[in-house]
């Protein structure tokens, strides 16, 4: 009996470890574990659509993760997303004049939000926004424009 509950242990914490590790394998995948928020300064920008943009969507530059989105409302006067981004607090000469678009990784992948510097030599600061969009392109406005030519015959 003695050999069989040992066993029973060993089984178990071969199982827990194997949770453990593919909890953790998760995090990794997901970027959830590793951006934390803290040190950071907020920036906002307004797009006619945002697409499949998420929270906690990376905000990158020149391919480089600058931060994350943290939060996507309704503008209820304009009726356009506002979408609210924390930057990395050592990214924080960011021109005024940049440029935010919303990009998908690949695809079928997730959205993300791409900043390109503009020339300014004035920075973004907290509460900043950027007033250079270019909006999510959808694919199924895409697919549908593109039948419509197509049944028109152009």
């Amino acid at each position: 009996m003695q050999h069989s509950t040992t066993q029973d242990t060993l089984v178990g914490l071969f199982v827990v470890t194997g949770i453990a590790a593919l909890f953790y394998m998760a995090l990794q995948v997901s970027n959830l574990g590793t951006y934390t928020g803290r040190d950071s300064y907020t920036v906002y920008a307004q797009f006619r659509n945002s697409g499949g943009l998420k929270v906690r969507s990376p905000v990158s530059m020149a391919g480089v993760r600058i931060g994350r989105v943290a939060a996507i409302t309704l503008d209820r006067d304009s009726h356009e997303s506002l979408v609210e981004m924390h930057i990395e607090a050592q990214y924080d000469n960011l021109p005024i004049d940049s440029s935010a678009s919303i990009y998908t990784a690949g695809l079928l992948g997730e959205q993300y939000v791409s900043i390109e510097p503009g020339g300014s030599a004035d920075y973004l600061q907290n509460k900043s926004r950027i007033d250079i969009v270019s909006s999510a392109i959808v694919l199924e406005q895409m697919i549908g424009k593109f039948m419509l030519n197509k049944a028109e015959g152009k």
